[in-house]
C-alpha cells in the first residue's frame, strides 16, 4: 500500500516547489440553475494546463542529482507525461514517455514539444505499467503518475491553496484518474479541515473506484475509453485501493453527456477551457450528488484536443 503524505510532507513539498509551480486561483462559477455555490480551482492554468506538474516537480527536487542526471520516464497519457517532460527541461536531464497508442494527438505534441521523448504501447500494455513499475527499453528514475507519496505531497499543495482562499468549503470534488491527486487533496484536508467532504469525479463505463466502493472491495470493470482520456481505467490500483476507501467520502459519476455540457459550459459562460477530466469535476457537481456549497471542483486539466472541443461547442459528444 501507498502511504498518504504527511500536512509536513505537503507543507514543504509547497516550499520546495513555489518557484516551478503556478498558485491558480479560485474563482466562483455563476449558473443560475447550479445546486449549490460552486467554485473552480484552476489548474488547467498550470504551465502545462495541468496540475500534474506540482507531484512530478515534487519528485525530481527531492532526488538526488546524480540520480536524476540518469534521466526519468513515466506512463501517462499526457500530463502526468508533460509534467515529467517540463520537469526534465528544468532540471537539464534526459526524459522518455510510454503513452497508449490512444493518446491525444495534442498531448503527445505537448510532450514532444517540451523534449520528451514518446514510445507508444497498446491500452493494456500501458495500463500494467503502472503495476509493474516496468517497461522494456527504460532506464532512469521511474516517476509514477499517481501513487507515489511524493507526487501526492505535491497534489496535496492544491489543498492547502483552497482552504487558504476558502476556509468555509463543505465538499471538494476531485476527478479520480489513479488517485494520486484524490488522495494528495483528501490528506490536506483530513489535517486542516476534517469536516470537509471529498469526493471523486468518474465516468460511466470507466468508474472503478464507485464500482469498488459498492462493492467493499477492489473489482475489475469493463473499461470503455472515451474523450475522457484523463480519467478512468479498469480497475483501482491495489496500491491506491486503501487510501481512497480510507481519504474519500464517496465517487460521483456522471455521463459522457453531462460532461460534454460541462465542457460546453465552462467554455462559453465562464471563458474557461477545460479537458473532459477537468470537467467531470463540474459535471458531477451540477448533478447534485456533492451537497450544499461551498463546493470546490478541481479543474484538473486544460489539454483538450482542438476537435473534440469543436464537436462539443456543436452540441454533440465526441
Amino acid at each position: 500500500m501507498s502511504a498518504a503524505p504527511s500536512l509536513t510532507q505537503i507543507q514543504t513539498a509547497r516550499e520546495r516547489i513555489a518557484d516551478l509551480v503556478v498558485r491558480t486561483p479560485l474563482v466562483r462559477v455563476h449558473l443560475d440553475d447550479a445546486p449549490a455555490d460552486i467554485y473552480l480551482k484552476l489548474e488547467n492554468l498550470q504551465p502545462i494546463g495541468s496540475f500534474k506538474i506540482r507531484g512530478a516537480s515534487n519528485v525530481m527536487a527531492l532526488t538526488d542529482p546524480d540520480e536524476l542526471a540518469r534521466g526519468v520516464w513515466t506512463a501517462s497519457a499526457g500530463n502526468m507525461a508533460q509534467g515529467v517532460a517540463w520537469g526534465a527541461r528544468r532540471f537539464g536531464v534526459p526524459c522518455c514517455v510510454v503513452v497508449p497508442e490512444t493518446a491525444p494527438r495534442t498531448k503527445l505534441e505537448a510532450i514532444e514539444r517540451l523534449g520528451g521523448r514518446v514510445v507508444k504501447t497498446s491500452v493494456a500494455e500501458w495500463f500494467d505499467v503502472f503495476r509493474t513499475h516496468e517497461f522494456p527499453g527504460m532506464e532512469g528514475l521511474f516517476i509514477h503518475a499517481f501513487s507515489d507519496t511524493a507526487v501526492m505531497a505535491g497534489n496535496g499543495t492544491i489543498g492547502l491553496e483552497i482552504l487558504e482562499d476558502l476556509p468555509e468549503v463543505r465538499s471538494v470534488v476531485i476527478p479520480f484518474g489513479g488517485g494520486g491527486l484524490s488522495c494528495g487533496i483528501a490528506a490536506a484536508l483530513r489535517a486542516l479541515a476534517p469536516e470537509a467532504r471529498v469526493f471523486a469525479s468518474e465516468v460511466t463505463g470507466a468508474a472503478p473506484l464507485a464500482e469498488s466502493l459498492t462493492a467493499g472491495h477492489p473489482v475489475e470493470i469493463d473499461y470503455t475509453p472515451s474523450f475522457v482520456d484523463g480519467i478512468g481505467g479498469p480497475w483501482v490500483s491495489p496500491e491506491m485501493w486503501e487510501l481512497a476507501e480510507e481519504l474519500l467520502d464517496g465517487s460521483l459519476t456522471v455521463n459522457l453527456e453531462q460532461v460534454a455540457e460541462a465542457v460546453r459550459l465552462l467554455a462559453t459562460r465562464s471563458r474557461i477551457i477545460a479537458e473532459g477530466a477537468g470537467a467531470s469535476s463540474l459535471a458531477a457537481a451540477l448533478d447534485g450528488g456533492a451537497g450544499p456549497g461551498p463546493i470546490v471542483c478541481i479543474v484538473s486539466g486544460g489539454n483538450i484536443d482542438a476537435r473534440t472541443l469543436a464537436t462539443i461547442l456543436r452540441g454533440e459528444v465526441p
